[in-house]
């Protein structure tokens, strides 16, 4: 009689996950289905998601496919012989800053911001497709996310809200959207003509700074960013750079990535204060001095999984396929921390975009800091003494654990291992090579 409950509990358990499962998938598909797709061709399908039963497949082109892919659809001019697709003819080029928390990313691409009418800024739209995915393990369905992130990047590099529509909560109505993830974060969504004028009271999470504003309407927001002459998005979600190579193979886009690094110890270190409860453990563990001598505990294969992941990105970039010549940087924390204005200048150099004065002011005012109450999430910061804070407070037997898991990332960027707490704490001994990377 128990052996009969037993398996009947176990079928019931069987039943509930497998629905649950066909539900998230075809929740993704349906979002990601929304885009319009160009027809089957010979050798595959370009980015076709589709549902067999429960088991949602990603298909991508063959080499030759893409190696001759040209962009077929109704709207768009087919480009002639000899002729440049229209968007790179235009010279209209689009930049992906890709980074992870607390890597100064925020600081690098508010540089962006603060160019002025010509560049088109978005801070972390890629946030509502995490929300509205949710998911628990990253990992288990990181190809459905990479699809979704590159999808939505897509679109957004070409000015069109539809399909990151699909995934805000809550979604807008006749494409005006009641909240969008730190509009307030990008001068582009909170200045004319985009800032439309205030009507009614509306309660909006992220509302712009310096001016009341109307709910932002998407349609009028696609319509300046064509106008632009670039278009900038930063985005800690991204985890491999190779997902993204459909970017750069689709015709209307000019791409330029610029991948930002950062010493995992202080990025660990800098994590632990700004989301305290998810770093709880490691903060227990500083306090404690007993860190799990064990490499399959979660949180330290989570940070390996972490380390690894920005590495072969960064090899990638590196090693300078064809697919990415002249369109990927490489660029260090500590290098902007320490050499603010001439990082920002081969920044720019890098991008193609004119280095304004305002931009110049901008850094001058904003790295040298004098205020001991500046906010962890400000840009405003003196950056060579925050670079190096992060020494004076992590203890010995975390730095270690991060460095071993962390190697092969601290060897590719350059980073120095410390062997005991006095070169550590020692602020005099520089813990970053002199690197270039090229």
């Amino acid at each position: 009689m128990k052996t009969k409950i037993i398996i009947c509990f176990v079928v019931l358990v069987s039943v509930f996950i497998i629905e649950r499962e066909n539900n998230f998938i075809s929740k993704v598909s349906d979002k990601l289905l929304m885009k319009p797709r160009t027809p089957p061709e010979a050798g595959g399908h370009w980015m076709n998601v589709r549902q067999n039963g429960s088991i949602m497949t990603v298909s991508y082109p063959s080499e030759p496919f893409r190696r001759n892919f040209t962009w077929k659809s109704k709207s768009m001019h087919k480009p002639g012989k000899g002729e440049l697709p229209a968007s790179r003819s235009s010279g209209r080029k689009h930049i992906l800053l890709l980074a992870t928390t607390r890597t100064g990313s925020s600081f690098v691409g508010e540089s962006f911001n603060q160019q002025g009418a010509n560049v088109f800024y978005l801070f972390e739209p890629l946030w509502h497709v995490k929300q509205a995915l949710n998911l628990q393990d990253v990992s288990t369905n990181y190809t459905v996310l990479s699809t979704a992130y590159r999808e939505v990047l897509q679109q957004l590099l070409l000015c069109d809200f539809s399909l990151l529509e699909s995934f805000m909560k809550p979604q807008p109505q006749d494409h005006v959207a009641a909240f969008l993830f730190c509009r307030e974060c990008s001068r582009s969504l909170c200045e004319n003509p985009v800032c439309t004028p205030y009507v009614k009271e509306v309660v909006e999470n992220f509302h712009c700074r310096n001016r009341r504003c109307a709910p932002l309407n998407l349609t009028l927001t696609s319509q300046y960013c064509l106008q632009t002459q670039y278009t900038a998005i930063k985005s800690v979600r991204v985890q491999k750079l190779e997902t993204l190579r459909p970017l750069v193979e689709d015709p209307r886009l000019d791409m330029r990535f610029i991948q930002l690094v950062r010493d995992p110890r202080a990025m660990l270190a800098s994590r632990m204060v700004a989301f305290p409860s998810e770093y709880k453990n490691w903060r227990i563990w500083a306090k404690t001095s007993t860190i799990p001598d064990d490499d399959n505990n979660y949180e330290i294969r989570k940070l390996k999984e972490h380390c690894d992941n920005i590495r072969m990105s960064a090899e990638t970039g590196l090693e300078c396929p064809a697919w990415l010549y002249g369109r990927y940087m490489l660029v260090r924390y500590e290098d902007v921390a320490r050499f603010p204005m001439r990082k920002a200048a081969e920044i720019y150099q890098f991008t193609g975009i004119p280095f304004h004065s305002r931009v110049k002011d901008w850094i001058l005012n904003n790295t040298h800091s004098t205020s001991e109450f500046d906010s962890i999430y400000s840009t405003k910061k003196n950056s060579s003494q925050q670079m190096d804070k992060w020494r004076v407070t992590m203890s010995f037997k975390l730095a270690q654990v991060v460095q071993k898991v962390c190697s092969p990332a601290m060897t590719l960027f350059g980073y120095k291992f410390v062997e005991n707490e006095a070169t550590l704490r020692n602020l005099s001994v520089s813990l970053t090579e002199e690197r270039t990377f090229l």
